[in-house]
């Protein structure tokens, strides 16, 4: 897969669907969640903090629900 960032949801939902199989997406915490993108493998995003502008719990709420939905396509 090619680098992504913090905006490419679908590819962050696919990422963690991978790395992560057997959590259930809506149990992991914000925090968590934050820390497992920026862990991912070709993730290129950066930190998520709020001195970029990153940092927000919409963005983590669509990444969540974009997991969820690739958990439930499989």
């Amino acid at each position: 897969m090619p680098a992504f960032g913090w905006d490419d949801i679908e590819d962050i939902a696919i990422g963690l669907a991978e790395e992560h199989p057997d959590l259930e997406p809506l149990k992991v915490r914000f925090t968590d969640l934050a820390r497992m993108v920026a862990e991912l493998p070709d993730f290129n995003g950066g930190p998520l903090d709020a001195s970029n502008g990153r940092a927000n719990e919409g963005r983590l709420e669509a990444i969540q629900m974009a997991w969820l939905d690739e958990v439930n396509d499989k």
